[in-house]
């Protein structure tokens, strides 16, 4: 079995002292096209992974940006099985940087979990998290998911120890560490107390760790550096699509959208 993207793409950051950028965007929002378009462009500008977003009518963790996200991806009746083929039509374009769904259980469940991961492994998907799969219950999915070599990515909130702590222990590539509890948002400042939230996580793990939730400007990627190996950026991300939609909808235009929100990111990234 060959090795993880999300396994090499840390160790190779961590040997050069940096820390990973991770758009988030919402498949198919405002089209299959332009998503294709934004995974060749945002590595290009510096993205070291992406998340997909598969877009779903009952995002319990997301916020409003991202909920219309979905809602206009869902007009096109985008599936997890889109998420994946585009993955692999950008690879088929050059893309080398690891890609992670962001789906939850019940649209994985349908896929069957079998089926799931071997399309998974089939179109070069690295991993997946699934934020509404409790600890508990998913030392079965994580076996199917080792088998076909993709990361079961866990998602850990700034909760009890002992929680954190059973938590971390099943991870899997990275660890998911969410900077507040509630929703997806983006926010203005942070509590310090995540900072020690992080520094604890990374204590009790060699995986690399990453936080997201509320990270919009470079001073928030720049702040929490010195805490994480990996920035997520999501919301701020799905807003400048948004904002950039008629342009994205205009064949004429499309491509000045695309570069205005790599434009952002690679801005993020610096």
């Amino acid at each position: 079995m060959s090795v993880n993207r999300i396994d090499t793409t840390f160790a190779s950051l961590r040997e050069r002292g940096e820390t990973a950028m991770i758009p988030f965007i919402t498949v198919g929002d405002p089209s299959k096209e332009i998503t294709l378009e934004l995974l060749l462009e945002l590595e290009k500008a510096g993205a070291d992974l992406i998340e997909l977003g598969i877009p779903y009518s009952d995002p319990l963790a997301d916020g409003p940006v991202i909920e219309r996200a979905s809602g206009r991806a869902l007009k096109h009746q985008i599936t997890v099985e889109d998420g994946m083929k585009l993955a692999k039509q950008a690879r088929l374009a050059g893309a080398q940087i690891p890609y992670v769904l962001f789906t939850y259980f019940n649209p994985v469940l349908q896929y069957g979990l079998e089926r799931f991961f071997e399309a998974m492994a089939a179109h070069e998907v690295s991993g997946v998290i699934i934020p509404d799969l409790p600890i508990e219950e998913s030392d079965p999915i994580r076996v199917i998911a080792d088998r076909h070599g993709i990361h079961l990515v866990p998602l850990v909130a700034p909760t009890s120890k002992e929680r954190v702590a059973k938590i971390v222990e099943q991870g899997r590539g990275f660890i998911y560490c969410v900077s507040t509890l509630g929703v997806t948002g983006m926010r203005d400042s942070f509590d310090e107390r995540v900072d020690r939230f992080l520094d604890e996580v990374r204590g009790s793990t060699a995986l690399p760790i990453a936080v997201g939730f509320g990270i919009s400007k470079p001073e928030h990627v720049e702040r929490f550096r010195p805490h994480c190996d990996g920035v997520i950026v999501g919301s701020a991300i799905v807003r400048k699509v948004e904002e950039c939609i008629p342009l994205l909808q205009d064949p004429s235009t499309a491509q000045d959208g695309v570069l205005q929100i790599s434009q952002f990111v690679r801005q993020l990234k610096s």
